[in-house]
């Protein structure tokens, strides 16, 4: 990609993935006057979007989201809304919902997961991942982003779930499943309402997206047959209903399915619309992206909706059991936003990397979570009703913490603004 700045010793890639890099001033680059040498004329040539330049907080994130994505709280807490109504009060809605089942799990559920996944997973720059292992910086990166989900993370659910829920193992297994399941669709919401960085985020999710391939079926059975080891004698279900076959089936389908689809529309359509640098030739982000975005937020709104139009009794009818799932998610949620944003800013990391670090440790992929727990213990079982009540605390808490954190960056600052690596206070 062509580049208005002047040529570097330092790689093209490097700059750009520096997350304590400091911005270049506006007057570093200057067009000399000829006529009297000491004068000189800034150059005002706009500086070219890259891979992950972040973005200042200082942007208002909120108001360039669209109408659907500004209230996106609003849909989700309607479709909620709607879908206890129908469990409640239609009958036979739940039966029907379940009759059809596509590898375990309710076919509308299954369809608007797969629906849900395609848009975003389209977005990653798949074919530019080789440039971001250039860069000594961004494996520093990844190696905080991977130890933060995949072992603190993880292992932090697994103590919350064992706090709260000591005497109750199905619970307790449905916690677990969401705190191992890393979140690669909603993190892209929450990361742009608080102006985190986009292209980062979906380099984490193109990552997670691969590592929850591998690594979700081993850490699910280790973490419920190993560190979850004995049911109480009234339990109906076990750690033995889970099972490698059940957990991969799932992983694969409902994430492997989408990603391999979203990579070959990528690498096909990128060529055939075009990559040049004019708007006219930039078809595939401008034309086919917008097109099919709306897609992921419906098939949101839909598995929303029939999750709890099939769980709505329960959530109604076990108010104990869903205020004692909440409790450790909330505690959950919100601690590990807070301390990974907190050693992010002792790191000197900037705030378009921070927020986005911070967010794809707090939040969790619940629809896989749910998928899980639907097929290995049935649509019944308190492991699933643990599991959808995920988005039903996930969803106002993180919205929380976007605020807070635009608060907290308007009133402290961060350091963006100034493009210097900025103090903590």
């Amino acid at each position: 990609m062509a580049s208005s700045n002047p040529p570097s010793s330092q790689p093209e890639t490097e700059k750009r993935f520096n997350p304590t890099e400091t911005t270049p001033n506006n007057n570093s680059s200057k067009t000399p006057n000829h006529d009297d040498p000491e004068k000189t004329q800034p150059e005002h040539t706009p500086p070219e979007a890259s891979c992950c330049e972040p973005r200042p907080a200082s942007l208002s994130a909120f108001s360039s989201l669209g109408f659907l994505d500004r209230y996106l709280a609003v849909w989700i807490f309607l479709a909620m809304l709607i879908g206890i109504l129908l469990g409640n009060f239609v009958d036979g809605v739940g039966p029907a919902l379940q009759k059809g089942t596509f590898v375990g799990v309710s076919l509308p559920i299954a369809i608007g997961l797969l629906v849900m996944m395609y848009p975003i997973l389209c977005k990653v720059q798949y074919e530019r991942l080789h440039e971001v292992f250039r860069t000594k910086e961004i494996w520093i990166q990844l190696g905080f982003s991977i130890v933060i989900n995949w072992i603190v993370a993880p292992l932090f659910m697994l103590g919350l779930a064992w706090a709260f829920l000591p005497d109750q193992q199905d619970l307790r297994e449905g916690l677990i499943l969401v705190g191992i399941a890393r979140c690669i669709a909603m993190v892209l919401i929450w990361n742009s309402l608080a102006g985190g960085n986009g292209d980062y985020c979906a380099i984490l999710v193109a990552i997670n997206s691969l590592l929850q391939i591998i690594l979700f079926a081993p850490l699910s059975l280790l973490f419920i047959r190993v560190f979850n080891p004995h049911p109480p004698p009234s339990s109906t279900t076990s750690s033995a209903s889970i099972t490698y076959p059940t957990v991969a089936t799932s992983v694969a389908v409902f994430l492997g399915i989408p990603l391999a689809a979203a990579i070959l529309t990528r690498l096909t359509l990128l060529p055939l619309l075009g990559r040049g640098t004019d708007k006219d030739k930039k078809r595939y982000h401008t034309h086919f992206i917008p097109f099919i975005s709306p897609l992921s937020l419906i098939g949101l709104l839909f598995t929303i909706l029939v999750l709890f139009a099939s769980q709505g009794r329960r959530v109604v009818h076990q108010v104990v059991s869903v205020v004692r799932v909440a409790a450790p998610l909330v505690v959950y949620f919100a601690v590990v936003f807070c301390v990974t944003m907190v050693l992010a800013r002792r790191l000197g990391w900037r705030y378009g990397y921070a927020v986005t670090q911070g967010f794809t440790a707090a939040s969790n992929n619940f629809e896989l979570a749910i998928a899980v727990a639907v097929a290995a213990y049935g649509p019944q079982s308190d492991q699933a009703l643990a599991a959808t009540v995920g988005p039903l605390i996930e969803v106002p808490v993180l919205l929380g913490l976007v605020y807070g954190v635009r608060w907290f960056v308007k009133w402290k600052g961060w350091g963006d603004e100034e493009g210097g690596r900025e103090e903590v206070v």
